[in-house]
């Protein structure tokens, strides 16, 4: 049976492809997590008033990969030390953010998050919170870097 996680590490472009493309990832759709507005819209999120983050509902198969496996990439994808920020993107939808399911996931969360942090000479700023309701994005940013020929979406 499928298993859902949901991650925030910058701009979800990015980041979809990069767990669509794990063995075991079944679906990605890219949304907005962690914020006070319902049915927000790309513009109101991009202003910073809503509080929501940019973010990846991952569905996954845990008989091929695990929730640790996916928690794995997820540091690996993106720089967790820098607040508000990855790359030229910056402001708090494109903060780092794992948005827990279940007291299982959060545990494994953390777990990994203090393993990670070996791997950093500074804090890491990944906030760790339950999950509060993702809203999917506009369809034009569902596999957006493949809609502009850099992979196939699923």
């Amino acid at each position: 049976m499928s298993e859902k996680a949901t991650f925030a590490a910058g701009c979800f472009w990015g980041v979809e492809a990069a767990f669509r493309k794990l063995p075991g990832v079944e679906m990605t759709v890219v949304g907005y997590e962690g914020g006070t507005v319902e049915h927000p819209t790309y513009e109101e999120v991009c202003s910073g008033e809503t509080g929501h983050a940019e973010a990846v509902e991952v569905t996954f198969d845990p008989d091929r990969i695990s929730y640790p496996e996916l928690l794995n990439a997820f540091w690996q994808l993106h720089d967790p030390t820098t607040p508000n920020r990855q790359g030229p993107d910056i402001g708090t939808q494109y903060r780092s953010a794992i948005f827990t399911r279940s007291p299982q996931q959060e545990e494994a969360a953390r777990a990994s998050l203090a393993r990670a942090q070996s791997r950093f000479r500074v804090p890491i700023v990944t906030e760790i919170t339950p999950g509060t309701g993702f809203w999917r994005a506009e369809e034009y940013h569902q596999c957006y870097l493949e809609k502009r020929g850099l992979g196939s979406c699923h």
